[in-house]
């Protein structure tokens, strides 16, 4: 427990040093005297790397003894969304549209698979 303390409290002083890149990288481990910072894509390693000087300055004033600061890039896999398919709904007043327009049309050649369709559809549809 001590030393999850000791990692949030130094997690804490990274953040106050660098609040604009803090709350995209973390603290991985701090033995030594030697930090290793997470970072999720090398954009953000190298502004960090960037910043190194600066942070280490920092940590050192508020009484962190750090020797030399790590980055690593640590890439995860985004979590797929979840496929939720799309239930289309159609008010009670299309489907008598639907109904009532395959009931007009003219009973052709040209018109049968449209009238066949739209029956298909009133039928589905529970009309």
């Amino acid at each position: 427990m001590p030393t999850a303390m000791r990692m949030a409290s130094l997690q804490e002083d990274v953040a106050k040093t660098l609040p604009l890149i803090a709350g995209s990288c973390g603290v991985l481990s701090f033995e030594e005297g030697v930090l290793v910072l997470g970072a999720p894509n090398a954009a953000v390693a190298a502004r960090l790397k960037q910043q190194v000087p600066t942070l280490m300055a920092a940590l050192q004033k508020h009484g962190w003894q750090v020797t030399s600061i790590r980055l690593k890039v640590q890439v995860t896999q985004p979590i797929a969304p979840q496929y939720v398919p799309r239930q289309l709904s159609m008010p009670d007043s299309a489907v008598d549209a639907f109904k009532e327009l395959g009931q007009a049309l003219e009973p052709s050649q040209g018109n049968a698979p449209l009238i066949a369709a739209l029956n298909r559809l009133a039928a589905r549809r529970g009309k």
